[in-house]
């Protein structure tokens, strides 16, 4: 909030001090919704602490079971002897079609990837659109078939699905969601409450590039190159990791929040602190001139082909190795390291010797990114 200073402050030498005027705080804005909001507001979809407070207040006690209590990109279940995982997510992203990809691959591998965060090798999936009333079918088409590209790529199969159409203006063009289910190898537990003190924290490339992209054709921005979306499956790149040690702890992918709200959620859940050195985390020039220009930090911009890993001491160069050798780790980098101190929080050390919080986001900096 600007500072408020009163008019007897302003008044002429000599003049009678005028008395400040009323203020209203029922008046002030601020650019951040509310957190008491009785809506939702778009932050609610951000992936950041309106959609941990959304989930928390409305649908864990609603659904409530141990399950879901666990709180992971995708559920583990035994069933008949097997451990599957099981996830589903729904993908609004506008433009539909982007630099680097499009709403159809996004789609495939944002679900993907999920299972993927878990271990799992993933297999099947299933998909349904909601399709708005006057939009093209070649449009349609396009993305059916950037799908259908995308999941033979991932190695999956797309075994079922449904499609429902919205009268005009009450969609956006087209809407899809994704579920998918994968086998989870045996020995393998990797979920958030993991993450110990002396895990290195892992980062498989540079981040912002999936928000950036998104950006520059939202909003007819140019950077200078043209920023491309890393949109792309990661189950062959956790399975080269799995190879090396089956003992990772932590796996997210930093989608909505960008690598901040995944960092923030894994702290909290671990009950452990994660100290990151910003010189070591890989930001591409362009990514750092388009959030200088915007005045948005890099670590809450979206990623659609990265994750972060916590991984033992003792593993962490071995697993690096194995990541950089692979296509989609070849800019892996160790970027901090899980701590005891300062439980819950995550802090980043500067390139000026300073130390700076960085907290969870209360919403979306750039909303409907995927």
């Amino acid at each position: 909030m600007a500072e408020l200073a009163s008019t007897a402050a302003t008044a002429p030498r000599g003049a009678a001090p005028v008395d400040p005027v009323p203020v209203d705080p029922a008046n002030w804005t601020c650019p951040a919704p509310l957190r008491d909001q009785p809506v939702v507001v778009m932050g609610h979809g951000g992936g950041g602490a309106l959609s941990a407070e959304l989930i928390e207040q409305v649908f864990a006690p609603a659904y409530g079971n141990p399950t879901l209590a666990a709180l992971t990109d995708s559920a583990v279940l035994d069933l008949g002897g097997a451990r599957v995982a099981f996830s589903t997510d729904s993908y609004v992203v506008r433009p539909l079609f982007f630099p680097g990809g499009c709403l159809g691959d996004l789609a495939v591998n944002g679900t993907v990837n999920d299972l993927a965060m878990s271990g799992a090798r993933p297999a099947y999936l299933s998909t349904a659109f909601v399709l708005e009333e006057g939009v093209g079918l070649d449009v349609v088409e396009r993305v059916a078939r950037a799908m259908g590209a995308a999941a033979e790529a991932a190695g999956v199969t797309v075994a079922t699905g449904d499609t429902k159409v919205v009268e005009s203006g009450h969609g956006d063009g087209v809407y899809v969601t994704t579920a998918g289910v994968g086998l989870v190898p045996e020995g393998v537990d990797i979920r958030p409450q993991r993450a110990r003190p002396g895990d290195a924290v892992i980062v498989s490339g540079p981040i912002g590039l999936h928000g950036v992209a998104i950006m520059s054709v939202r909003e007819g921005l140019e950077f200078g190159v043209e920023v491309a979306s890393d949109t792309a499956p990661l189950a062959d790149l956790v399975a080269a990791m799995l190879a090396v040690t089956p003992d990772i702890h932590v796996l997210r992918d930093p989608t909505r929040g960008g690598l901040a709200a995944s960092l923030n959620e894994i702290a909290r859940a671990s009950g452990t602190g994660v100290r990151l050195r910003e010189r070591a985390i890989p930001v591409p020039d362009a990514v750092v001139n388009a959030c200088g220009f915007l005045g948005l930090d890099p670590l809450y911009v979206a990623n659609e082909g990265r994750l972060v890993a916590f991984v033992p001491g003792p593993e962490a160069e071995a697993v690096l190795a194995a990541m950089r050798a692979h296509p989609r780790g070849g800019g892996a980098a160790v970027i901090g390291e899980c701590v005891a101190d300062h439980p819950g929080m995550v802090v980043v050390s500067t390139g000026l010797g300073g130390t700076r919080v960085v907290d969870l986001p209360l919403g979306e900096q750039l909303p409907r990114i995927c």
